[in-house]
């Protein structure tokens, strides 16, 4: 029987992993996410921790390059 869990992070669907004999293969369906399609992990858990990391790296690059008052 397979295993195939959606991944949602702060209230955006990242995609799915499907487990198979290597562990678990990510699948995007959000276009922010499509560095990581295909992209196998050890866990359903670390394909989470790195849908994760990658929204985070983005928040803080988006963060920076906003302008800032008073400059």
């Amino acid at each position: 029987m397979s295993q195939a869990y959606i991944i949602e992070v702060s209230d955006r669907t990242a995609g799915i992993v499907v487990g198979d004999s290597s562990g678990f293969c990510f699948f995007s369906s959000d276009r922010a996410f499509d560095g990581l399609d295909g992209g196998h992990f050890g866990s359903a858990r670390a394909a989470e921790r790195a849908v994760r990391a990658l929204l985070q790296q983005r928040r803080r690059a988006s963060s920076r390059s906003a302008p800032r008052a008073g400059i």
